[in-house]
């Protein structure tokens, strides 16, 4: 096994779970998920500075991942599958969340997604994203506030 492929397991192997779901929410089509997981990675192994810190590489992926979404949703009209058809990546628990949260906007799923499943700060998703420490903050409540809203009403 060479350098790179050792490399590119143990990245995949620490990351690859988390971003999936993370693009899977994003593209709401399981294979556009894997579409863009393969191209964060291909940038991983082909185009990534280095690293100071696993934290640091870890911010980098999930920022490139973000970027590729957007993108793939700007390139062309993406067809919606259930998430039902990516069972095999989350629980049932999650999927019904997961569910939940890919109907709202982008900027309230992504920062949910962020603090929630991948355990990011409010001050480190700002940083990913670029916006301030309250813009975060409001989308965060925003967010919550519209699935206190689905839970409610259902």
């Amino acid at each position: 096994m060479t350098e790179q492929e050792r490399l590119f397991e143990e990245v995949y192997r620490a990351y690859g779970p988390s971003l999936y779901r993370f693009c899977l929410l994003q593209m709401k089509n399981p294979a556009d998920a894997e579409d863009v997981l393969q191209e964060v990675f291909y940038k991983r192994l082909y185009r990534a500075p280095s690293f100071a810190s696993p934290d640091h590489e870890r911010r980098w992926l999930f920022r490139v991942a973000l970027n590729q979404c957007r993108d793939a949703w700007k390139q062309s009209s993406r067809s919606e599958l259930p998430l039902e058809t990516a069972s095999d990546a989350v629980t049932a628990e999650e999927l019904g969340l997961l569910e939940q949260v890919a109907e709202l906007p982008e900027h309230q799923r992504t920062v949910l997604h962020l603090h929630y499943w991948e355990g990011y700060s409010l001050r480190e998703i700002a940083g990913l994203l670029g916006v301030t420490v309250p813009t975060v903050k409001m989308r965060l409540k925003r967010g919550r506030d519209a699935l206190r809203q689905t839970w409610e009403g259902a």
